[in-house]
């Protein structure tokens, strides 16, 4: 494997006998005394611990223990092997949660100051906060706003009757619309997913570059604006990488924006050097271990058990100015913001930011989160 390119002060390691698997940590700062000073990372998609890099350093210097893990599917973690037609299982909500559990515990930790989340672990870090108060004392979600835990069970239906349950028909909207379009989610679920980006017309490089750039503040059509409603109507006008034509895949859709030479050359929050790690590691895995995460996971259905459940500790949203990912939900944030959490501290949107805001504004979602630690 690749020598990971790592700012002085950050370390790797590998961890083994972790929920039945292996885990690849990145790590800056060292445990305290009290061993209340943990800080746990979660990325997204398509992403890695590495994606850290640029803060885990001045949290660090504030006194934290800040470890960020390639999660279960990813990097140099286990099940990056996971076929399409495997169990999903290992993939579920819950075995996840048991992961990050089983990971704090392993390091000598009984509570975690704060676990953070960015997209696709925004999810699993609302989860980890709302599942185990008591370990999670706070958490920060970023880009993409925590959807919660499922409504609350159906309530005295023995004695009155229950309206009926209006089912969802964007898909069928979505295709209906000219161009016919389709929920990029949906598209993640798919088997041709994987090969699609992992096998990329243009090239693996090529794609996520295209990819990074055009989520990101970067690309000058990211403009983004609350929606009304879930209605195709509406969500026609998400970029096509949230709402995608039809009749394409993800490469194919990006490849439009793929930045120019000088583009990249200028681009200093994923320079060449730091893609080249990337392209590195999904080279070698492909993207099936995080596609896992949009199946929509027979296990999960666990879930119920959290019905009506809030997150009940300090609670903070951070996204960049000019990412989609925020409003891809209509009314997602506000739902956060005013029902979702009992102690929720404040919503925060970063200037010249898109979707991939620790990376490109690190110095100032550095600051945002040091203010939230510290007072809680």
């Amino acid at each position: 494997m690749n020598m990971i390119p790592l700012p002085a002060g950050i370390r790797s390691r590998v961890l083994k006998g972790i929920n039945n698997g292996a885990f690849h940590i990145l790590e800056a700062g060292a445990q305290s005394a009290d061993s209340n000073n943990l800080v746990l990372l979660i990325h997204g998609f398509p992403e890695l611990a590495y994606s850290w890099r640029k803060i885990m350093l001045p949290l660090a210097a504030e006194g934290y223990h800040v470890i960020a893990p390639d999660i279960r599917g990813y990097g140099r973690s286990s099940n990056t092997d996971v076929q399409y037609s495997d169990d999903l299982r290992p993939f579920s909500t819950l075995n996840k949660i048991q992961d990050m559990l089983a990971l704090v515990a392993s390091l000598g930790y009984r509570t975690v100051r704060a676990v953070i989340g960015h997209d696709q672990g925004a999810t699993l870090a609302g989860w980890c906060a709302l599942s185990r108060p008591d370990i999670f004392k706070s958490v920060a979600l970023m880009s993409s706003p925590f959807r919660g835990a499922p409504a609350a069970l159906p309530f005295n239906t023995t004695n009155v009757q229950a309206a009926p349950i209006k089912q969802s028909q964007i898909t069928e909207e979505l295709a209906m619309l000219s161009p016919p379009r389709k929920y990029y989610q949906h598209y993640f679920a798919t088997e041709a997913a994987n090969n699609d980006m992992w096998q990329a017309e243009q090239g693996l490089k090529k794609f996520l570059r295209a990819y990074y750039h055009m989520k990101s503040a970067d690309w000058s059509e990211n403009a983004p604006f609350k929606l009304k409603d879930l209605l195709a109507s509406e969500w026609e006008k998400l970029p096509r990488y949230y709402v995608m034509d039809l009749d394409k895949g993800m490469a194919e859709t990006v490849l439009p924006a793929m930045p120019s030479t000088q583009e990249i050359k200028s681009c200093q929050w994923l320079p060449d050097h730091e893609l080249d790690f990337y392209i590195s590691e999904y080279s070698r895995t492909g993207f099936q271990g995080g596609l896992q995460g949009y199946r929509n996971n027979p296990y999960d259905k666990d879930l119920a058990i959290f019905a009506g459940r809030k997150i009940e500790v300090p609670s903070t949203f951070i996204g960049g100015e000019k990412d989609w990912g925020i409003y891809q939900t209509p009314g997602g944030l506000e739902t956060l913001e005013n029902e979702l959490c009992t102690h929720y501290q404040g919503t925060h949107l970063i200037k010249n930011a898109g979707h991939w805001v620790q990376q490109e504004q690190p110095e100032e979602t550095s600051k945002l989160l040091i203010e939230f630690i510290t007072k809680n």
